[in-house]
């Protein structure tokens, strides 16, 4: 298995798990926080969107930054003591149980969805160039004109161009250095017409928030997720909470009221439900919540008490980061370093074999936790012990000894390590003996 099938299969094996982790942690956090409006329900998806993008690559950075550790006892002279041992992913998927050739089929599989998701994004982004380039450019006059430059100045939007074209039954807005609002032929012409504004003001708060843009970098950065059906959910509702923001901002400008009633003729002209969504475009019925959405407008809110309120926004936060560091905690890397290519190799090489230190530490399941010696401690004494230790095949240490540290701390690291018992490391199903370094960190408070 090669160093990239190895990045690979990491990937697809956390993203499996992780996804479906925080999309649960996301909703009930998006639960908690919906009396506090769709903006913050918003940013809780958005969040979730962006931890299931990037949570699963997470998985493949050096683990020395990761560190558990463990606490010694306090008040002795020379002040607290503490040791830590760096520590990696909370298991490993290797090749052992599983025939290489396999592995390989599931990461070309999994590489050839991602590369159709792939392509399938720059077709739609070609087919949104075309359309925009067969779209006929529309000068508005009169009441329409009058409508258009309000909704402008109350949303602080700049030159936003307006076409029509017969390929859409709804309104849509696209692009971002250029934005254009793209309406059905006759849909804004119509004089008295309550629904031009609400589609204007509408679209225009898409191009305040800068959405287009927005959704095309969540589009491209969950391309390795897309084949999961949890990233499609968490992407709706990210897209449904951005319709309701919109539709905050818009009602700000035509008035709540009008722009609820004239949200529900506007659909029930459409037919009563959404359109077909154009790839990348943005859209006032890109979401089928409409119910949702006037309940949002029309309903009473009851506000939320400062101090209810940060306790919400504090616990939401807390459910995050333990969903964060849980996930990046118990990773899972596929080890492909060392795995012969399609049998080749012999069944048992020679003498161990090399492995992370933060690999075998999720390997672990006993042992002593290593204690700051006394004398250490009053002399102050800290610093970093590094073992060269090698691992029998039944996952007991054969041999440990120190490459570098202080003398002082050398005997307690050496005397805990010695005690540790791993799980057995495999090779192709077959238990074999590992060479690994391990990191005893010794500190002192303040």
């Amino acid at each position: 298995m090669s160093g990239f099938e190895s990045v690979v299969l990491t990937v697809l094996v956390n993203s499996i798990w992780q996804i479906p982790l925080l999309a649960a942690a996301g909703w009930v956090a998006a639960r908690a926080v919906r009396p506090l409006g769709p903006a913050a329900e918003h940013r809780v998806w958005v969040g979730v969107l962006l931890g299931e993008a990037l949570l699963p690559a997470a998985s493949l950075l050096p683990e020395d930054w990761l560190r558990i550790s463990l606490p010694w006892g306090a008040g002795e002279a020379g002040g607290a003591g503490h040791v830590s041992v760096t520590m990696g992913a909370g298991s490993v998927v290797g090749a052992g149980g599983v025939p290489l050739n396999l592995w390989m089929v599931v990461a070309l599989v999994y590489g050839a969805v991602t590369a159709w998701f792939a392509m399938r994004f720059l077709w739609r982004w070609m087919r949104l160039a075309a359309l925009r380039r067969e779209s006929d450019a529309v000068e508005l006059t009169g009441e329409a004109a009058e409508v258009w430059a309000q909704c402008a100045e109350r949303l602080g939007v700049g030159k936003v161009d307006l076409a029509t074209s017969s390929r859409i039954f709804g309104p849509v807005t696209m692009g971002s250095a250029r934005p254009l609002v793209l309406v059905p032929p006759g849909m804004l012409d119509r004089p008295g017409d309550v629904e031009r504004s609400t589609v204007i003001a509408h679209e225009f708060a898409h191009i305040r928030r800068k959405d287009f843009l927005k959704n095309l970098i969540y589009e491209a950065l969950t391309l390795p997720i897309s084949y999961h059906p949890l990233a499609g959910f968490t992407r709706e509702r990210v897209t449904a909470s951005r319709e309701m923001v919109c539709d905050r901002m818009a009602a700000g400008v035509t008035g709540t009221a009008q722009y609820a009633r004239s949200l529900l003729q506007l659909a029930t002209a459409l037919g009563g439900a959404a359109p077909a969504r154009l790839p990348h475009t943005l859209g006032i019925f890109d979401t089928n919540i409409l119910e949702r959405r006037l309940m949002e407008l029309t309903g009473k809110r009851k506000e939320m008490g400062g101090a209810r309120r940060l306790l919400v926004m504090a616990g939401c936060a807390a459910l995050g980061m333990a969903t964060c560091g849980s996930a990046l905690a118990l990773r899972m890397h596929v080890n492909g370093a060392a795995a012969a290519a399609f049998g080749d190799a012999p069944a048992q090489p020679k003498g161990p074999i090399a492995v992370k230190g933060s690999i075998m530490a999720g390997q672990r399941i006993s042992g002593d936790i290593p204690k700051y010696p006394e004398e250490a401690k009053k002399q102050r004494i800290q610093g970093t012990v590094l073992l060269d230790t090698v691992i029998g095949k039944d996952g007991s240490v054969e041999t440990v000894s120190v490459t570098s540290g202080p003398e002082e701390l050398r005997e307690s690291a050496l005397d805990a390590v010695r005690t540790w018992k791993y799980k057995p490391y495999l090779l192709n199903g077959d238990p074999v003996e590992v060479r690994t370094t391990i990191h005893v960190v010794y500190s002192l408070g303040k």
